[in-house]
C-alpha cells in the first residue's frame, strides 16, 4: 500500500447571506476564524504546518492564503497557495495536499476555502484603452460567447432535461432547510467563534410550500428559493501523513479517492455524474457503498439530476441539509462539503463521499473513509 492522506480535523464559519451579518468582516479574518479552530480541534502547533492551500474566487486578488497564513500566526517558512476552480476550489484543495502528503513533500497541511461576496471587488474589463461602464457580471468559462450559459439558465436547461418540475425543485429546498434547522444545535459544533457572530447559519429556516409558491421565477422553474444564495464564509480542513495521525489523539479519515473530470461547459450542474461514476470505480465501491453523500445544491436541479441519473439514495444525501439551507461562498463551498462530511462520518462510520460541479462544466468527487 502507498503513502496515505488523512482529515483530522474540520471547522467551519457560520454562512451569511451577502449583506447578511459576515458583511462587515473580510476574508482574511474569516480564514482566520475558521482555520484557528480547526487546528485547535487536531491538537498541532503551528509551526508543524507545512503549507496551506486556500480556494477564492471573487478576490481582491493577490494570494490569501499566505495572508491567511501570517495572520492566523503561522511560521513566514510556511508559503501559502490559493487556487481558482470557481466553485470546486475547496475540494479541489484537499486534492492538492492529499498529493502533497502522498508525494512526501510535506506531512501538515492546512486546506480551505474562502468568500465574501459582501466584499467582491468590482472589475471593469479595458478595451481599447477605454474601462466599460459597467463591472463583470461573469468571467469567461469557455472562448465562445454563445457556448458560454449563464449559470442560471443552464440550471433551467437541466431541469428541463431530467423532467424536473418546480414542486419537485422547491420540495427538495424545502427538506434542505429542515434537515438544517433540525440539526441546527449539532451543527454549532463544527462552526467557529468569530466577533459576536452567532454560531448559526443566518440563512436556515422554516421554509414552506406557501411560501415558495410566493415567489417569481428567475427563469422557467428556476426561483430563489430553490437556488443557493450568493453567501459569506470560510471552511478549513487539516490533512496530514501517516506518520502525524499515529502521533496524534484525534478522529482520523482517510481520503482514499478523489478526481477532478470535465464535462459539457453549457450544463455545468452535470459535471458531478461522471466524478462520481469515476471516483466510486476508483475505489473499487458501488453507490450502495456510500454511507453519506455531500453533494453540493448550487440548484436543486442539479442535485436532483445527480440522484435521478445515478439512482442515489436521498437518505443519504445531504442528511443534516446543504447550502440551500445555507448559501454559497463559492471558494468555500467544496470544503463545507468535507467538513460537513468528517462530523457526518464520526457518527456513521464508513464511507462518505463529497462532490461540487463548477461553471465551464467541471466537477470534483472525493471519497473519505472513517478509520
Amino acid at each position: 500500500m502507498g503513502a496515505e492522506a488523512y482529515i483530522v480535523s474540520g471547522a467551519r464559519t457560520p454562512v451569511a447571506p451577502r449583506n447578511g451579518f459576515l458583511k462587515g468582516i473580510d476574508i482574511y479574518t474569516l480564514g482566520e476564524a475558521a482555520a484557528s479552530l480547526c487546528l485547535a480541534k487536531a491538537g498541532i502547533e503551528f509551526d508543524k504546518v507545512d503549507e496551506i492551500i486556500v480556494g477564492n474566487v471573487l478576490g481582491p486578488g493577490g494570494n490569501p492564503g499566505r495572508v491567511i497564513g501570517l495572520q492566523l500566526g503561522l511560521s513566514e517558512t510556511t508559503p501559502g497557495l490559493t487556487i481558482d476552480r470557481q466553485c470546486a476550489s475547496g475540494l479541489d484543495a484537499i486534492l492538492l495536499a492529499k498529493s502533497l502528503i502522498t508525494g512526501k513533500l510535506a506531512e501538515v497541511v492546512l486546506v480551505g476555502g474562502v468568500e465574501s461576496y459582501s466584499q467582491r471587488p468590482r472589475v471593469y474589463l479595458q478595451k481599447n484603452g477605454e474601462y466599460d461602464d459597467s463591472p463583470m457580471n461573469q468571467a469567461p468559462f469557455t472562448p465562445w460567447s454563445d457556448k458560454d450559459p449563464d449559470m442560471i439558465k443552464a440550471a433551467n436547461d437541466l431541469a428541463e432535461k431530467y423532467s424536473l418540475t418546480r414542486e419537485d425543485q422547491d420540495l427538495w429546498a424545502i427538506e434542505s432547510h429542515g434537515k438544517a434547522w433540525a440539526n441546527k444545535d449539532r451543527l454549532q459544533e463544527e462552526m467557529s467563534i468569530i466577533q459576536d457572530i452567532p454560531r448559526m447559519d443566518q440563512f436556515t429556516r422554516n421554509l414552506t410550500m406557501k411560501a415558495c409558491q410566493k415567489i417569481a421565477p428567475i427563469c422557467g422553474t428556476i426561483t430563489p428559493a430553490n437556488t443557493s444564495v450568493a453567501a459569506d464564509g470560510a471552511a478549513f480542513v487539516l490533512v496530514v501523513s501517516e506518520k502525524i495521525v499515529n502521533e496524534l489523539n484525534a478522529p482520523r479519515v482517510r481520503i482514499a479517492s478523489g478526481l477532478t473530470v470535465g464535462s459539457d461547459p453549457m450544463i455545468p450542474g452535470l459535471a458531478t455524474i461522471p466524478a462520481i461514476r469515476e471516483v466510486l470505480k476508483m475505489e473499487g465501491l458501488n453507490r450502495g457503498s456510500i454511507l453519506v453523500y455531500e453533494i453540493m445544491e448550487a440548484f436543486s436541479a442539479q442535485v436532483l439530476a445527480c440522484l435521478k441519473d445515478l439512482d442515489l439514495d436521498p437518505t443519504r444525501v445531504n442528511i443534516s441539509g446543504g447550502s440551500l439551507a445555507r448559501g454559497h461562498p463559492i471558494g468555500a463551498s467544496g470544503t463545507i462539503l468535507a467538513v460537513r462530511l468528517f462530523h457526518e462520518l464520526m457518527v456513521s462510520g464508513g464511507f462518505g463521499l463529497a462532490s461540487i460541479p463548477s461553471a465551464g462544466g467541471i466537477g470534483t468527487a472525493i471519497i473519505f473513509e472513517w478509520e
